[in-house]
């Protein structure tokens, strides 16, 4: 009799969510006829949210093996171990590994401005793919995932946090545990867009910390940082720095884009 019963109220609840799956895809067709799914790059329509044209993909540089195994810094030339770069010989960074699937040019720099600045925060499923898949192995050894965070006032001003939002999107799709306030920024720093390598360190030196109350969600654990933009490293360095000395065992870094020229 139960098992009966049980077999009758799958069947009716199977009965009631096939229209509320019509009624949702109805919904979803009336939303992208009035507002069409734009190309993330050129803005034309598109067929499918996400989906960015072909001569626009075209024009984007993707990252891909060899790579430096350490700052995800791409070669030119083929090799049969991992190795590292020659900055990161030189100076290596306190991060594990860092990886990107952009090189950041003209064409991926508008992508992230778009999603940084323009509150065109849609087209993240556009490029997370790529990041996930670029940073598959960092994902699956991660403890928690966190965002670099920005300060009070920027984050007033700009109204959200991009790496937040990229860190929330992994953690949907992998299941992984993220947090928005266990790294923050203790004082406000200069932008950097126009700042050298050694400017860049003297900027965010000693500009992070983790909230005391915090500290047992990352003592002993790895952690993903998570970035749009991975420049010099300088920034994500004085984070790893600040996690470290809060206990956690190991950092990795991954960001949307990478600059290989400086």
């Amino acid at each position: 009799m139960k098992l009966q019963l049980n077999k009758e109220i799958q069947s009716d609840s199977g009965n009631f969510y096939k229209p509320m799956k019509s009624f949702v895809k109805m919904v979803i067709n009336v939303v992208d006829l009035v507002l069409p799914p734009r190309c993330a790059l050129s803005g034309q329509v598109v067929s499918a949210q996400g989906q960015i044209l072909p001569e626009e993909w075209m024009q984007l540089e993707f990252i891909s093996d060899p790579q430096c195994k350490c700052c995800g810094y791409p070669f030119d030339f083929k090799m049969e171990t991992e190795m590292e770069c020659a900055l990161c010989l030189k100076d290596r960074p306190e991060f594990d590994k860092a990886r990107a699937p952009l090189i950041y040019n003209d064409k991926s720099r508008d992508l992230v401005l778009r999603f940084k600045h323009a509150d065109q925060i849609h087209i993240i499923d556009s490029f997370m793919p790529w990041v996930m898949r670029s940073g598959e192995n960092l994902i699956t050894e991660a403890d928690i995932l966190l965002p670099v965070p920005l300060h009070r006032f920027r984050l007033i001003k700009r109204r959200y946090n991009q790496a937040a939002l990229m860190a929330q999107y992994i953690s949907k799709k992998s299941k992984k545990p993220w947090a928005y306030d266990v790294l923050i920024r203790a004082r406000s720093t200069k932008t950097q867009g126009t700042m050298k390598a050694d400017e860049r360190r003297k900027n965010v030196r000693k500009a992070f910390e983790v909230k005391p109350e915090k500290l047992g969600q990352i003592m002993g654990k790895n952690v993903l940082l998570l970035d749009d933009v991975y420049t010099t490293g300088a920034t994500v360095r004085e984070c790893t720095r600040t996690l470290l000395a809060a206990g956690a065992t190991k950092v990795n870094v991954l960001t949307v884009t990478k600059v290989v020229k400086l």
